[in-house]
């Protein structure tokens, strides 16, 4: 590719990048660490059990302590609530009774929900205790129970490790489309999405024989859970050999871009999406970080509930990448298959040297001839 500086004389080249890669070092720093720092319920749903004065009031109090943190629903009974967070609909419920307030939750869906849902019931318990000795029933004291229903894995119980691991995963993966695309140069199109589905099928056992046969982050739904992995791998590859394909070798650096800087850094893979800040909360998941993290957590702990809307963006990034392998190898402008961009192990550039090569060995045959007949 192109040196765009080199118009410009060595000086001046140095002082562009020298503003330019620390900007951009600095907003890669920011998309990390304001999601981070930033980090609240936002429209968080939970549920609430019972539409007696002590849920409404319980409602009441914390709707008052945080607008808008919260999205509550009111369930019927117990059973319905935990019903709800099996099948993902809701992080966790609250049930009330007269001496007690049972937290529901799921630890698995995210660790940092439940222990915030562990710390607004004690608030309600503390808040619910102070009314009762307000009114005259000093004696009464509200108690806490949690009941986590979906535990995370005992060997990675903040999930650190289940959420960590789509950083390098995502850099495999834009180091593997490369490797396809720009190293070795396969070609036709249909070549390339071949080694690209089997080095993902490859990649995603491997990933999961680490996260689960090594570290056992991944408990349960074993098929499924490698299946998921290995359409991350190949989402992410896809979408960076098809960048490749339609802007040449500057598509893997606006993949690396998108699938790091953009995909994990708003993914809430480390917390929830609900817990962002509202301009990014909704990113992350429309990207293959962010709804594989989602995905695996449906696969691995609640057989499958959820995943439908995960599954159908990784499916989507897939079949755009697809789609843009096609077009840059196939289509009459033919970005990638250019003169100007085809890599030198192509066939298709191959045929003018070959046909050069050809020529020259006639002419010297023909010289060689010439030069026989002279001696003779």
């Amino acid at each position: 590719m192109r040196n765009p500086l080199a118009a410009h004389p060595p000086w001046r080249q140095l002082l562009i990048i020298s503003v330019a890669l620390p900007v951009l070092i600095a907003l890669a720093v920011l998309a990390f660490a304001w999601p981070v720092a930033r980090s609240a319920p936002r429209e968080l749903p939970v549920g609430i059990v019972g539409t007696g004065p002590a849920s409404e009031e319980a409602v009441t109090a914390m709707s008052q302590a945080d607008p808008g943190g919260l999205a509550f629903q009111l369930l019927p009974d117990e059973a319905s609530a935990q019903s709800a967070i099996k099948n993902r609909d809701i992080y966790g419920a609250f049930v009330f009774s007269q001496r007690q307030i049972t937290v529901l939750e799921a630890s698995a869906a995210s660790p940092a929900v439940a222990q915030l849902l562990d710390s607004v019931g004690q608030q309600l318990a503390h808040h619910t205790t102070e009314q009762a000795a307000a009114g005259g029933e000093w004696w009464l004291h509200v108690r806490v129970a949690q009941i986590d229903l979906v535990p995370a894995s005992a060997s990675d119980p903040r999930e650190m490790a289940l959420a960590l691991e789509f950083i390098p995963l995502s850099i495999s993966s834009v180091i593997m489309a490369a490797v396809i695309a720009l190293l070795i140069g396969f070609r036709p199109a249909w070549r390339q999405v071949m080694a690209l589905a089997i080095v993902s099928a490859a990649a995603g056992l491997g990933a999961y024989l680490i996260a689960q046969g090594f570290l056992g982050v991944l408990p349960h739904g074993h098929l499924a859970t490698w299946a998921a992995l290995s359409l991350t791998v190949f989402a992410m590859g896809t979408t960076t050999a098809g960048l490749v394909a339609l802007v040449g070798a500057a598509g893997l650096g606006l993949s690396a871009a998108l699938m790091i800087f953009v995909g994990n850094a708003f993914s809430g893979n480390t917390s929830a999406p609900q817990l962002l800040p509202t301009a990014v909360d909704h990113i992350g998941q429309w990207f293959p970080p962010g709804a594989a993290a989602n995905l695996l957590r449906s696969t691995a702990y609640f057989n499958g509930n959820g995943a439908s809307g995960h599954l159908g963006v990784l499916v989507a990034w897939s079949v755009m990448g697809i789609t843009a392998i096609i077009v840059g190898h196939h289509a009459p402008v033919r970005f990638a298959a250019s003169a100007s961009a085809r890599l030198p192990g192509d066939k298709l550039d191959r045929r003018p040297a070959v046909r050069h090569a050809r020529s020259q060995h006639a002419a010297t045959c023909r010289s060689g001839a010439t030069q026989d007949e002279y001696s003779f």
